[in-house]
């Protein structure tokens, strides 16, 4: 019972380092991460956010499973909605964009901003999400041609291609612009020129 009492602890201290790691991220002015900063800002020693994450590395790791899962849970919340096709590749877009607008921090782990000097591994991770990420808008384009609400013989692999550039296009102007850039301005006018409607 008390060991799992305290592992419990340990798993809190860890999502409150978490969330002020995020919340650092958010700063525009791009605050140094530091151990020690992140101690400070926490009121603990240095020593207790190394006893829940020996490096830097792996407080972003976790900050980039975290991110993957959220999306993940939502993006299939989307697909199994009783909407049209199209409908889901719009929400699939709506989702990654409203997801930057909520959470500046992890936009700037997203597009890879904050991890320049941080272990390689993690660059590799966020590509990956990436690439999953376009196989998923390229599996909801497939669903639309089979169902004939798009011409079957789009390109779905380019297309798709090109919605997650638009996509991680937009992370990044929110991000350059200091979080002034809303990611979705513009979104009804831009969506009539990126979402898919030819039925040829």
């Amino acid at each position: 019972m008390e060991h799992s009492s305290a592992s419990e602890k340990i798993s809190e201290k860890k999502d409150q380092i978490l969330q002020a790691l995020a919340g650092m991220l958010e700063h525009p002015q791009r605050l140094k991460i530091t151990t020690a900063a992140l101690a400070n800002k926490l009121g603990i020693s240095q020593s207790s956010v190394y006893r829940c994450f020996p490096n830097k590395s792996q407080m972003f790791e976790a900050l980039i499973e975290f991110i993957e899962k959220t999306l993940f849970v939502l993006i299939n919340k989307i697909l199994q909605e009783d909407h049209s096709a199209i409908q889901k590749i719009e929400n699939l877009l709506l989702l990654l964009l409203g997801f930057s607008r909520k959470n500046p921090g992890m936009t700037r782990i997203l597009v890879n901003d904050v991890l320049i000097n941080e272990n390689e591994h993690l660059q590799l991770r966020v590509n990956q999400l990436h690439d999953r990420l376009e196989a998923t808008l390229k599996q909801a384009l497939r669903f639309a041609a089979s169902e004939g609400q798009i011409n079957k013989n789009m390109n779905v692999t380019a297309r798709a291609n090109l919605l997650l550039c638009f996509v991680i296009g937009r992370w990044c102007q929110f991000v350059k612009s200091e979080f002034e850039r809303d990611p979705l301005a513009d979104w009804e006018v831009q969506r009539l020129t990126l979402l898919p409607s030819e039925i040829l």
